[in-house]
């Protein structure tokens, strides 16, 4: 005779499954197996050294995009001089000789040669900055680097597109009488302050070229109009000249930083651009123009770092 153990049923409290440990939060979860953001950005001191780190990089970029931009032509590299002295005769036909701009203006063709060239180093480095993010979005989505690294490779490319134009300018100066002087050293400064506007303007651009890539065809009316506001083709001084108008005017164009720049070129160069001709204080405007858009211009590109390319 079989016995039957009939197992008592189990009660409620043995029924309850274990307990089990408090859930953590994502954060906690990265935290604990040392995960990161991919693409966070990271601290502006990093940052910094991130890109001192990719100098070489940022420097090959820029000579390949010089060399290829006129690779497909017949002149090749000579356009690199060629285009900014077109540009330069043609504003001597037109405000030179048509209308009239040259009188009172002594070594005017020097004086407009160097306006035209420093000018186009700005006009072309802030372009270049507009498209550097939204024009290279295949690069920026492929590979991992600090993003100002574009709009830096591109005025680095403009400053070097400069030198070429400058070999021209040198012998233009020679031919029209104006001596060598130890003033030409100040090229120097100058356009190291020029650059340094230049790319901070360029950081600002390449930030709101991505977010809104239509901006680049805004850019070249705003561009032109300040190139009108900045004496490139024509001395401030005598258009400002007998003219009845409050005060703030002349002081705004005297401080405008491309006039600053353009000014501060003539003063090295040409030997009958005087003094008197700059604004007060010429060199702390530029100094504090270049500080202002540099310092600024980097830490504004810096904090979108993590949203270039994405979208």
């Amino acid at each position: 005779m079989s016995q039957v153990l009939h197992t008592p049923p189990p009660t409620t409290r043995d029924a309850q499954p274990p307990a089990e440990p408090p859930s953590e939060s994502p954060a906690q979860l990265a935290a604990r197996y040392g995960l990161s953001v991919s693409g966070a950005r990271p601290t502006l001191r990093q940052y910094v050294r991130q890109l001192w780190a990719r100098r070489h990089f940022i420097t090959a970029f820029a000579t390949a995009k010089l060399t290829a931009q006129y690779s497909q032509a017949k002149l090749g590299q000579v356009w690199q001089i060629a285009n900014p002295l077109l540009n330069a005769a043609v504003y001597y036909l037109i405000f030179g000789l048509l209308m009239g701009t040259k009188k009172g203006v002594p070594d005017y063709v020097p004086f407009l040669v160097t306006g035209v060239f420093v000018w186009t180093f700005t006009q072309s480095s802030i372009m270049a900055g507009t498209r550097a993010i939204s024009g290279s979005l295949g690069l920026v989505r492929a590979l991992h680097f600090p993003r100002a690294s574009l709009p830096l490779s591109y005025c680095l490319q403009q400053l070097q597109q400069l030198l070429f134009s400058m070999a021209a300018l040198v012998v233009i100066l020679l031919a029209f009488g104006v001596p060598v002087a130890p003033s030409w050293l100040l090229i120097v400064p100058a356009l190291a302050l020029q650059f340094v506007f230049n790319a901070g303007v360029a950081m600002v651009m390449a930030r709101i070229g991505a977010k809104t890539p239509d901006i680049s065809q805004l850019m070249p009316f705003v561009l032109r109009t300040w190139m009108y506001a900045s004496g490139v083709m024509f001395s401030m001084d005598h258009i400002l000249a007998g003219r009845d108008m409050p005060r703030v005017v002349p002081l705004l164009l005297q401080c405008n930083p491309a006039a600053v720049y353009i000014d501060l070129m003539r003063f090295a160069l040409i030997d009958s651009f005087h003094a008197s001709q700059l604004p007060p204080h010429v060199w702390a405007v530029a100094t504090g123009w270049a500080l202002l858009a540099g310092v600024g211009g980097f830490i504004y590109f810096w904090k979108a770092e993590e949203t270039y390319g994405r979208g």
